[in-house]
């Protein structure tokens, strides 16, 4: 699976962002997908997470209550909107896939990363 992050950029804090991964190739074998953040100096940590039906997510504690994760099946295409944006959500966003490639296992497949900067 190819994944695609796009909506990165620099704001100011306290506004709003909306992160897109766009997904190609055997989507169809997708599990689940997610949202992780690397900041320089850090170690990537996950931000947040949600099924194949998008029946169940998951959010780290520093994002509940401002992020929020979604997918468009129909579109391929998985979301991450980021409200009230803090200087310590600075960080390169990536998406990611567990991909069940049926005899050879399961794998995660992410994108490229995509730099959100969040001035005070």
């Amino acid at each position: 699976v190819q994944l695609v992050e796009s909506g990165g950029g620099l704001v100011q804090a306290g506004s709003s962002l909306r992160l897109s991964c766009a997904a190609s190739g055997a989507t169809f074998s997708i599990i689940s997908m997610g949202w992780y953040r690397q900041a320089p100096g850090k170690q990537r940590e996950l931000v947040a997470a949600i099924t194949s039906g998008g029946g169940s997510t998951n959010y780290a504690d520093s994002v509940k209550g401002r992020f929020t994760i979604s997918r468009d099946n129909a579109k391929n295409t998985m979301y991450l909107q980021m409200n009230s944006l803090k200087p310590e959500d600075t960080a390169v966003y990536y998406c990611n896939a567990e991909v069940d490639y049926g005899l050879l296992g399961t794998s995660v497949d992410w994108g490229q990363g995509t730099q959100v900067t969040v001035s005070s």
